[in-house]
């Protein structure tokens, strides 16, 4: 009886999920299959017109573009620098506004106001404040503080464009690490710090003993999350500059620019194998940390 109730409870729960999985088979499933089929194909621009089978010739060519290779260094680097610098600043100011004090919503809603804002909004305001003619930044360095005679051209020049992308990248995005952090912070025993403090523990040293085991999973999470965010990243770089070639930039050109749309399939796979492995990468890394400890 309990075995047949289990296996009734079994069904019926699949029953309930049925609705949610088909429309992950839907939404997921169906494109990457479709996207794995067309990778392997020269798909012409009119529909009309059949496609033909090209192989493997489409990975090849990806392979041998240079092109890629920069792109992906590009946004090796990019997200290297976004990743780990919006976290440290998103742990950084958990850390520090773990506490009690006048104000403290209204801090938290100006830190998330960044992350809930839509980002055209926020690009087109940067590009504003950097307007090589009436952007307020130019008017402080050159007219206010003379540290320049000449209007420097922010996002016309590839490394100043990189710095400026990537800052925005981590203003925009370390809100969410801040409230991953937040979360975790108010679930740890206060009376854990109290014992520390007794002992004579410093901060780094209740920092290391007592708050980064607490964070370690959710921090796995969250660093994990953001690496496949930025990696695949493309409307805030390709609205910022032109000049940061990332890997989104280089695909969108490939599918929507050249109308290479196999070779576009060749390199979204590509790019699945080359995250999931650095994911897999990151989280074998810290796992094996936490068992040496």
């Amino acid at each position: 009886m309990r075995k047949r109730r289990a296996l009734s409870d079994t069904k019926f729960a699949y029953l309930l999920l049925a609705p949610s999985l088909i429309l992950l088979a839907a939404l997921i499933g169906y494109p990457m299959l479709y996207n794995i089929y067309i990778s392997v194909l020269d798909v012409p621009v009119n529909p009309r017109k059949p496609s033909v089978f090209v192989g493997l010739d489409n990975y090849i060519s990806v392979l041998t573009d240079p092109s890629f290779y920069h792109s992906v260094i590009t946004t090796l680097v990019f997200t290297f620098v976004v990743v780990v610098l919006s976290t440290v600043v998103g742990l950084a100011m958990a850390c520090f506004l773990n506490r009690k004090f006048v104000g403290k919503k209204l801090v938290n809603s100006l830190i998330i106001l960044s992350y809930v804002i839509p980002s055209v909004c926020l690009i087109f305001a940067w590009r504003y404040m950097f307007n090589n003619i009436y952007g307020i930044i130019n008017y402080i360095v050159v007219d206010v503080l003379h540290l320049a005679k000449e209007v420097p051209l922010w996002f016309d020049q590839p490394v100043s464009a990189f710095i400026l992308a990537a800052l925005f990248c981590i203003w925009r995005f370390f809100p969410y690490a801040y409230l991953s952090f937040t979360a975790i912070l108010q679930t740890i025993d206060k009376s854990l710090y109290e014992a520390a403090d007794i002992d004579g523990a410093t901060a780094w040293q209740k920092f290391k003993v007592v708050t980064y085991p607490a964070l370690k999973s959710t921090m796995v999470t969250v660093v994990s999350l953001r690496i496949i965010w930025v990696f695949y990243i493309y409307a805030e770089v390709y609205l910022l500059t032109k000049q940061v070639d990332v890997i989104g930039v280089y695909l969108y050109d490939m599918a929507f620019a050249t109308h290479d749309f196999g070779k576009a399939a060749a390199i979204s796979l590509l790019l699945f194998v080359l995250i999931f492995a650095c994911v897999i990468m990151v989280r074998k890394v810290v796992l094996r940390s936490e068992k040496e400890e």
